[in-house]
């Protein structure tokens, strides 16, 4: 039986949703990354407090998913007879990065957030769109689509955004959702299928997504939002795939960053590997994340007195380090940071300086912010250290004549943000269950 076929049977024996792909299924996929902030011309200074102002704001968002549902924190499907709603994880809509892709027939080009911290692909759609926020292309139209259908209630596709506190179950002629971030933003309408175009010629019929014709907030200047996450309704998910990759450009660079997906993601034989960790069964709500295991930090030649417990994921999702793409500075829990912050404090020797303009509390004044000696940082992973070179944890600016470290506190739980990622290829392996990495030039990939 071909590959392809075998995953269709699977998705049957699953339950979950099917798609079509029109394309050479073994080939693999390439798109295009953009940084939010090259649509505005973003640079220096202001890059650096935007992007710190992302990471709290997207922090906040991803230790709101803790517990139980809430009133601003909650995904809704409405059952029309019964009244009954079924909620799943949600979290904050902030982008750094987003990719390019085409919805519909004929396709119409579609600006979107890269998540991985989230399942549900969603856009918004004139259907007409009863209150829409700015978006830089037009809005998709379901009416003029040959392929959009709705979404029942009873179909696989809506049963899969169910969880343990309701349930869909009066017939239903749709499936109504309700999607609000921790943020501010939310997207109200309904769950579809439609036909997705990737990269140039690989057509996906089928995918389930979010039609969304009341949504309040924004998007970092994009159309709506495609999730990478664990889940069911995720376009890895959805796809079928088992691997994914993607190799962030730096963090001032304006150059594209790819994303591979399927067979076209892979590594040299030199790749460090690390498991992820088992998402908590206590904590359904934060079954989306990637979580790894972070062991400890070495500061120059010296492992730092980190209590492991710090880093640890606790039965319920308490804890933890997830690696996600919509974090730009990495946060580490405030037990962690601080001891990081005195051992680099220490070492490097030079005055403390306010970083307060760019959002980040530990700087160093200097006359000249790029010459600035730092002593090496490595992430110690289970089976894998990550050692990071200095422009993926320095931030300048020398108008300020600051050099700051380039992560920043968090109470709850730790997150690897995509600078410490940036030049690093970066693969996700779905089937043997392990995240591999290896320095590149991501620009020339």
């Amino acid at each position: 039986m071909a590959p392809f076929e075998v995953s269709i049977l699977l998705c049957l024996l699953l339950l979950l949703p099917c798609v079509a792909i029109s394309s050479t299924p073994n080939r693999g996929v390439r798109l295009e990354l953009t940084h939010a902030d090259d649509r505005g011309g973003y640079a220096g200074a202001e890059r650096v407090r935007r992007a710190a102002d992302r990471t709290h704001r997207r922090v906040n968002g991803l230790l709101g998913a803790v517990g139980k549902p809430s009133s601003t924190a909650r995904l809704r499907i409405d059952g029309a007879g019964a009244g009954a709603a079924a909620m799943a994880a949600v979290h904050a809509s902030t982008a750094t990065y987003l990719v390019h892709i085409a919805i519909g027939t004929p396709p119409l080009p579609l600006t979107a957030v890269l998540d991985t911290g989230s399942d549900l692909i969603w856009t918004q759609c004139d259907a007409p769109c009863r209150r829409c926020f700015p978006q830089p292309s037009p809005l998709y139209a379901p009416a003029g689509s040959a392929t959009y259908a709705n979404v029942s209630c009873r179909t696989p596709m809506c049963q899969a955004l169910q969880s343990p506190w309701s349930r869909c179950s009066a017939p239903d002629p749709g499936c109504p959702y309700y999607f609000s971030y921790g943020d501010g933003t939310s997207t109200d309408g309904v769950l579809a299928t439609e036909t997705f175009t990737l990269g140039s010629d690989t057509i996906v019929r089928g995918v389930a997504f979010g039609c969304g014709t009341e949504n309040l907030g924004g998007t970092d200047n994009s159309s709506g939002l495609v999730g990478m996450g664990r889940g069911p309704l995720s376009l890895v998910s959805q796809l079928g795939i088992t691997r994914f990759s993607y190799c962030f450009t730096p963090f001032n660079a304006t150059a594209a960053s790819p994303l591979f997906l399927g067979s076209s993601a892979s590594l040299s034989s030199a790749a460090k590997s690390t498991p992820f960790v088992p998402n908590p069964s206590g904590a359904l709500r934060k079954s989306s994340y990637y979580y790894l295991s972070l062991e400890g930090i070495t500061v120059g030649d010296t492992l730092l007195p980190i209590d492991p417990a710090v880093f640890q994921l606790t039965p319920m999702g308490d804890g933890g380090l997830i690696i996600d793409s919509g974090t730009t500075f990495t946060a580490l829990e405030e037990r962690a940071f601080v001891v990081l912050a005195r051992a680099l404090a220490a070492r490097v020797r030079l005055p403390l300086a306010s970083g307060a303009h760019l959002g980040l509390s530990l700087c160093f004044g200097a006359a000249a912010p790029e010459a600035v000696d730092v002593p090496r940082l490595v992430f110690h992973f289970d089976g894998a250290d990550m050692e990071l070179r200095r422009e993926s944890y320095v931030v300048e600016d020398r108008g300020a004549g600051v050099a700051c470290l380039g992560m920043v506190s968090a109470r709850g739980m730790s997150v690897l943000g995509s600078m410490q990622q940036q030049n690093m290829h970066v693969l996700y392996d779905l089937d043997k269950g392990v995240l591999s990495f290896e320095p590149a030039k991501c620009g020339e990939l």
